[in-house]
């Protein structure tokens, strides 16, 4: 009978004991973080239950599985892309910045989705200061801070072209603490980056926001109306010449001196040349000239020298280079003579006159000039031949005489 009156009384306080917990309020639960992912680990007592490495604490042996993770929560992770986008794909959605600057937060999706990066990263791989809600305060006063602040992300995966743009002249701006140079996301796009070569003519356009100037030099010029009305991929856009990430200041000496080798990128090739009827020895003919020869020589001496003489954009043209024979080329035979004065201040009307232009000399082009080359081409080596003969007949007549 006590036997049957202690079980009793256990039972009763049991379940006495079973209904203080279950009803006991949420303030008297300590609400632990979990320090590990929940995701596949719902079955909390599998490891935590009685006899296991670490067992549950005597005052939690009332709880069933069910109420473990009403109390205990999973340790902030990495948020989910579609998390982000509950909030982010509210169109018009902006934080305000201290500069009163609306910094817009809206994302469309379909947008990213279909961005290069769309199936590649997360959101938090760029955002990774963020990992749930609410977001860390900004510590930015204007969009500008923002943009910089969140520059070297991309670093991340593209360490080489981010090493790169340290010896561009834009990032010599950003040194400088100017604040308008150019950053990855202003070429690039930050949701919406896709090649930068599709379509090619994107390239030009990207730089025109900041060169509008010279965009409009460009597009009025022969390789700006090839691309922009013929759709012609053949022609130079702004980063054939002027490169992506290394940007040079093109007002510096070197780079006068490098402007021969990017014109001959295009202008030396055979292959392309013919497609359009060009010849592909201009380059060859200006550096067999006394302008060409001269800036070869100085380029030895060392690529901070200014060359005075004159060099493929001194005659045609930097940015609005024209066809030559368009009436408003400076190379045309009515301006050239003005052309030449830029360096050559006293020529005269027939100035020109006495330069091939790239023309190699011909029967039918400039035949005086063709005549005389050959005819020293074929005086010098009969008059070498001649003389090594005359010296060798003399020596063996010396030999033979003694």
């Amino acid at each position: 009978m006590v036997r049957l009156w202690q079980w009793g009384a256990a039972v009763v306080l049991g379940i006495v004991v079973s209904i203080a917990y279950s009803s006991a309020p949420a303030e008297a639960v300590d609400p632990a973080k979990i320090p590990h992912p929940v995701a596949g680990n719902e079955q909390c007592l599998l490891c935590h239950g009685a006899g296991q490495a670490q067992a549950v604490p005597a005052t939690h042996t009332a709880f069933d599985q069910g109420t473990c993770l009403s109390c205990h929560q999973a340790a902030p992770a990495a948020a989910a892309q579609q998390d982000c986008m509950t909030c982010h794909a509210q169109p018009g959605l902006t934080h305000t910045l201290p500069s009163g600057e609306k910094l817009p937060l809206y994302i469309d999706a379909k947008v990213f989705a279909a961005s290069i990066h769309g199936n590649k990263l997360a959101c938090t791989d760029c955002h990774s200061s963020i990992s749930g809600y609410p977001h860390p305060k900004l510590e930015v006063k204007t969009r500008r801070q923002y943009n910089i602040v969140q520059y070297e992300t991309c670093k991340r995966c593209h360490f080489d072209n981010y090493t790169k743009t340290l010896d561009s002249v834009h990032y010599q701006m950003l040194a400088r603490g100017d604040e308008r140079t150019p950053l990855c996301t202003d070429c690039h796009g930050a949701h919406d980056v896709a090649k930068p070569s599709q379509p090619r003519s994107k390239i030009s356009q990207t730089c025109a926001r900041c060169h509008e100037d010279i965009n409009s030099s460009y597009v009025n010029g022969v390789h700006g109306k090839a691309l922009i009305e013929e759709s012609n991929y053949d022609v130079p856009v702004c980063t054939d010449c002027h490169r992506s990430h290394t940007i040079e200041d093109p007002r510096t000496a070197a780079f006068r001196l490098k402007s021969v080798q990017i014109c001959s990128d295009c202008h030396a090739n055979d292959k392309l040349m013919k497609k359009y009827g060009i010849s592909p020895n201009v380059v060859k003919t200006y550096l067999e000239d006394f302008h060409g020869k001269t800036v070869a020589l100085i380029e030895k001496e060392g690529r901070d020298i200014w060359a005075r003489e004159a060099v493929c954009t001194d005659c045609h043209g930097v940015h609005d280079i024209q066809r030559v024979d368009d009436p408003t080329s400076p190379v045309i035979r009515e301006n050239l003579g003005n052309t030449c004065r830029q360096c050559h201040a006293e020529a005269t009307t027939n100035f020109p006159s006495a330069w091939l232009s790239h023309y190699e000399p011909s029967v039918t082009r400039a035949p005086l000039v063709f005549f005389v080359r050959w005819f020293y081409m074929i005086l010098i080596p009969f008059i070498l031949v001649g003389l090594s003969v005359h010296i060798l007949l003399d020596i063996w007549r010396a030999v033979t005489n003694r």
